[in-house]
């Protein structure tokens, strides 16, 4: 499943690639995928320039200028489109990749993949943005600067831009493991099973210690473990199993890196015990037994 460093690896690749380009024509396949009617959403993006990109979490934006003069009129005037005034002239496309999704840019005569649910024409049509998601669980959506807003609201902190302080605050009083307070993104925003597993592990932290029980000084080693994890992901384009690939159709470098993540039975890479699994609220967890003790003599997160 795409988590943040894969979609910040995206969100570069379209910033290079799509930026200052037109929207010239929008083709849905597959309906389930769009948030709201398709019909609206391939009206409300078609003919808007690509201005900027942007990203919270695991959630990608980009701002889409204003419609060309004629169909802004044609729209207020109530001929075509959305219902809803369009006057502010911008509109966000929101893109979540969900557990298989993939956002390419490929040449629009090239062969398309099963599976392709969404094609974005740019330009004068030789080349295409294309949304594919076996899976069908990442939605796309076009919305307000205040819609926009609102869907960020609900997310926590971004994973690297997070402060001491706010991390330390989220943690007091949270009952649960600790592996899933670092995966609930209205607290943290960007981590999935992967990078949780591997921040837990450069910490030195049980995934199964109590969030609001482990103390300031292993607090601080997490917080640095979580944005060292999700930095140098993002310096070697992320981490593919299966499905993710950047918007070339590469395959992210991580894989080689992860000490614990999917390695069960496999030695740990600082004192060659067998790396274990087990099972936290539905997901798998990859530890070493020797290096992440749960703590008992550290003093605790204030309450």
């Amino acid at each position: 499943m795409p988590e943040l460093p894969e979609v910040e690896t995206v969100l570069r690749g379209l910033k290079k690639r799509v930026l200052g380009r037109r929207i010239s024509r929008v083709e849905v396949s597959h309906p389930q995928v769009i948030v709201g009617s398709p019909d609206d959403f391939t009206e409300s993006v078609r003919g808007r320039e690509i201005r900027r990109g942007t990203r919270k979490g695991k959630a990608i934006a980009l701002e889409l200028g204003p419609l060309p003069d004629h169909r802004a009129q044609a729209r207020r005037s109530g001929r075509s489109g959305q219902s809803g005034g369009d006057s502010d002239g911008r509109r966000y496309l929101l893109v979540r990749l969900g557990m298989t999704g993939q956002f390419t840019v490929n040449p629009s005569g090239a062969p398309v993949e099963p599976h392709t649910h969404v094609r974005f024409a740019l330009d004068d049509g030789r080349e295409e943005i294309r949304y594919r998601d076996p899976r069908r669980f990442g939605r796309l959506r076009c919305c307000t600067a205040e819609e926009l807003d609102e869907i960020f609201a609900e997310l926590g902190p971004d994973a690297p831009e997070i402060s001491g302080q706010q991390f330390m605050a989220a943690l007091r009083g949270r009952r649960g493991a600790i592996k899933s307070w670092l995966m609930n993104q209205r607290v943290l925003a960007g981590l999935g099973n992967i990078y949780a597993d591997e921040a837990l592990f450069a910490a030195r932290i049980h995934p199964l210690a109590s969030a609001g029980g482990i103390s300031a000084k292993a607090a601080g080693r997490l917080m640095r473990a979580v944005k060292n994890v999700l930095r140098r992901a993002v310096e070697l384009q992320g981490t593919s199993f299966s499905d993710y690939i950047d918007i070339e159709g590469r395959p992210g470098n991580f894989l080689p890196r992860l000490k614990v993540y999917q390695r069960t039975d496999e030695p740990c890479r600082r004192c060659k015990r067998p790396i274990q699994r087990l099972v936290i609220g539905g997901r798998s967890s990859h530890f070493c037994p020797q290096c992440q003790r749960v703590e008992s003599r550290e003093s605790k997160v204030e309450s």
